[in-house]
């Protein structure tokens, strides 16, 4: 009954609602109206309505400012700012980088670094010093992520006591981690003030200037284009030094997250490189390492790159890939040789490539040039035919072995290192034992070998499950890694007695009486510290300096985990 009356009280209030509000029409919208007819009345009124707008206001007149000022003032009067006023206050403060997982990452702080010096930041190496803190993370497997989590505990208690100084610390999360996580990252306990993604770097000066005025914020829109092309790295590793050349990844393993955090495979012009370089050569750099994701698929399609149209993809043989053949551009082989001849005297590496990019084109110029490193790193992940099916690789156990028969024909005494993934969805224990079969028949030199790590957005997570236990897991990696260190000691104790030419970088972290570099396979060496001849016709000798080439006498073999060689040395000259 209650329910009743409120329903018809409520039909009188909007009754009367309704009524008020037409005796308000009636008025606004009353005219006089003659004893013609309605036709009559009607021409009449659309006359009147034609005469008005001919003679009315203009377009032009309804965007002119009602108070008289003219187009300019009204202009920068709604002008706005793209950063907020900030009075030149990022010119007094300090940015403090952590950086996590590959080389990648490596070389994305140093791009970043750039962008925010330009921006007025200073960098300090001192977290003590720091007004802001940016972590460059990974994402790749989850100890990765887990390392982030525990590091932003402890950032928080640092925030924390700065909450009432005059400039509170600020912590960013930028890279692989910010792109896959960050409703989390900004939610989590509300520690990180600023996400970036790896392709919104240039975004970081508005990012931190929101920050500073007390604004949670974040960009993780991936691009297309994005190859940070016109931006040069502040590099600070010595004389060895990143240039990246790719960005992002096309090949969709189903294992990866990589194409979800970096987004689509996009390579940056050879102009760009080269410039790089050779600052990089003028600076002193000994070693240049060109890094992508994929980083033999390179394909620069601007510029002269593009006047090759009808050149497709060159694989491996019995290779395949996810994507339609890629048409035109400048290739991997093309870009190896312009660099290789910018300075005889550095080192030229790459990585991290897929075994599907390696045409002969490719292996006869690694072989030709003495200053590209006879070194080459071959993922595997797995040596089961099956698993590698599932992985979504492009090939099978049977191809992956024919590539590396004629790697080694074609450059003999090349140094291979591989990946390897154990415990992957569906991997039985027949699975397994071929992946150790695998590492024992090629005989790599180096390899880095993992537990599968489940991963959202991938393909393995919507269609596939993480079946494998933790506990077989761990059995299965640590058979992996006893039969690699049995291996690598066989092909590493085959450099004994061989005269190596060693890259110096510095003192060992063992003894402040050796210096340890590397070798052209990657292979680390240690030898004593002593001044040496430059030439055997010299007669005063100089100190070995980081940065020095060194022949070198191998003498002995030891592995602790990583394979290194005792060496007896002599100075060389520095030509390679």
């Amino acid at each position: 009954m209650m329910s009743a009356r409120r329903l018809r009280f409520l039909v009188f209030s909007v009754q009367k609602c309704l009524s008020r509000l037409a005796d308000k029409c009636r008025g606004y919208c009353s005219v006089s109206v003659s004893s013609t007819s309605t036709n009559e009345t009607d021409e009449t009124r659309v006359s009147t309505f034609k005469t008005k707008l001919s003679s009315g206001p203009t377009f032009h007149d309804f965007i002119k400012s009602s108070s008289g000022k003219s187009s300019t003032e009204t202009q920068q009067e709604h002008e706005e700012s793209y950063l907020p006023e900030e009075s030149g206050l990022a010119q007094l403060r300090k940015v403090y980088f952590e950086t996590y997982g590959c080389q990648m990452n490596v070389n994305d702080t140093e791009i970043a670094w750039s962008i925010l010096q330009k921006g007025g930041y200073v960098r300090t190496h001192e977290l003590s010093e720091a007004d802001v803190v940016l972590l460059v993370t990974c994402s790749i497997r989850e100890k990765a992520e887990q390392t982030i989590w525990n590091r932003l505990k402890h950032l928080a208690v640092l925030k924390k006591k700065r909450l009432k100084s005059s400039t509170p610390l600020k912590i960013g999360v930028l890279g692989c981690m910010a792109e896959r996580l960050k409703t989390e990252l900004l939610e989590k306990e509300r520690v990180v003030d600023v996400v970036a993604g790896p392709d919104a770097y240039r975004d970081l000066p508005r990012l931190l200037a929101l920050a500073h005025g007390g604004q949670r914020t974040s960009n993780v829109l991936l691009s297309l284009e994005e190859a940070y092309a016109d931006v040069m790295p502040i590099h600070h590793s010595g004389h060895s030094a990143f240039v990246s050349i790719t960005r992002g990844c096309d090949n969709m393993c189903s294992y990866c997250i990589v194409p979800f955090t970096w987004g689509r495979e996009r390579s940056r012009p050879v102009s760009s490189i080269l410039e790089e370089v050779r600052m990089l050569s003028d600076q002193g750099v000994k070693e240049v390492t060109l890094l992508g994701q994929n980083v033999n698929s390179y394909r620069d399609v601007s510029g002269d790159g593009a006047s090759n149209s009808g050149l497709g993809s060159r694989l491996s043989r019995g290779f395949s890939t996810v994507y339609r053949d890629k048409q035109g551009g400048l290739r991997f082989a093309d870009l190896l040789h312009h660099v290789s001849l910018v300075n005889p005297d550095i080192r030229i590496r790459f990585t991290s490539p897929h075994p599907k990019d390696f045409p002969d084109e490719v292996l006869q110029l690694l072989q030709e040039r003495r200053n590209i490193c006879k070194q080459i790193h071959l993922p595997a992940q797995s040596g089961s035919s099956r698993v590698l099916q599932t992985m979504r690789r492009g090939y099978t156990r049977e191809a992956y072995l024919e590539l590396v028969e004629n790697i080694r024909k074609i450059i003999p005494g090349v140094s291979l290192s591989s990946d390897f993934i154990t415990g992957f969805c569906g991997e039985t224990e027949e699975d397994h034992q071929q992946s150790v079969s695998l590492i024992r028949e090629v005989g790599y030199n180096v390899a880095f070998l993992f537990a599968y790590s489940m991963r959202k957005k991938t393909q393995a997570y919507h269609r596939l499950g993480d079946d494998i236990p933790a506990e077989v897991k761990k059995r299965r990696l640590e058979e992996l890694i006893c039969t690699f260190r049995e291996e690598a000691t066989k092909v590493n104790t085959r450099l004994i007695g061989s005269t190596q030419l060693v890259l110096v970088e510095g003192e060992s972290k063992k003894s402040s009486q050796d210096l340890c570099g590397r070798n052209d396979g990657n292979v680390k060496v240690i030898f004593p510290r002593k001044d040496l001849l430059s030439y055997p016709t010299d007669t005063n000798p100089v100190t070995v300096k980081a940065g020095d080439y060194v022949l070198v006498k191998v003498s002995s073999y030891f592995s602790l985990g990583k394979p290194r060689c005792r060496i007896t040395a002599i100075k060389g000259n520095s030509d390679i």
